[in-house]
């Protein structure tokens, strides 16, 4: 019975049968994510090789740079260089601190100064008490080295200040006369001697 009927038609209902549509419907959609697969893959590889030739030339161009900034480099100049940059960092901090020094000197010495003008500043015009008594007993003895000029009597002091010889001179005789003062003797007995001497 099978052979009566057409084999197109058995083949047809069998395949049929089969229900092979929804297969076909995936092979489809199989073969559509394969090609957007394919098509992705295809965007990345040109994108790939796009970024590669661009790093590629840009490697080209750094390496002639390195070259050339290789060819120019001269180390025995560099180093000269160095050294006269070193040189002059120790020269400059050597100035900085000499300067440094001496700023701190003539601080301390501002401020010495400055204590001793509030110092003149509080003792006035006149000085402080020691300073008077000195400038008066200053001013007796000028006073009294010039009484006694007056009187032809000349006193001489040493080194130290201190008076040891009188050169005493009569002018109605024109005799000049040089005693050396000795501290054993008394004010008196010199004073005794000196005018005895003017008038004699």
């Amino acid at each position: 019975m099978l052979l009566d009927e057409s084999p197109a038609t058995l083949i047809h209902h069998t395949i049929g049968n089969f229900n092979i549509h929804p297969d076909k419907q995936a092979v489809t959609r199989i073969n559509d994510s394969l090609a957007t697969l394919q098509q992705s893959r295809d965007l990345r590889m040109r994108e790939a090789e796009s970024s590669m030739k661009k790093l590629s030339r840009h490697l080209h161009s750094l390496t002639v740079q390195h070259e050339e900034a290789v060819a120019a480099h001269d180390a025995g100049k560099h180093a000269a260089e160095m050294v006269e940059l070193d040189t002059k960092k120790f020269r400059i901090a050597k100035a900085a601190t000499e300067l440094e020094i001496e700023s701190e000197r003539l601080e301390s010495e501002l401020e010495m100064l400055k204590e001793r003008l509030a110092d003149l500043e509080a003792q006035g015009l006149e000085g402080d008490e020691g300073t008077r008594r000195e400038r008066e007993m200053d001013d007796a003895t000028i006073l009294r080295l010039k009484i006694y000029r007056s009187l032809g009597v000349d006193i001489e002091a040493d080194e130290a200040g201190t008076f040891n010889k009188a050169v005493i001179r009569n002018s109605r005789k024109g005799d000049v006369h040089v005693v050396n003062i000795d501290p054993k003797f008394s004010r008196f007995f010199y004073s005794n001697y000196f005018w005895s001497t003017m008038q004699g």
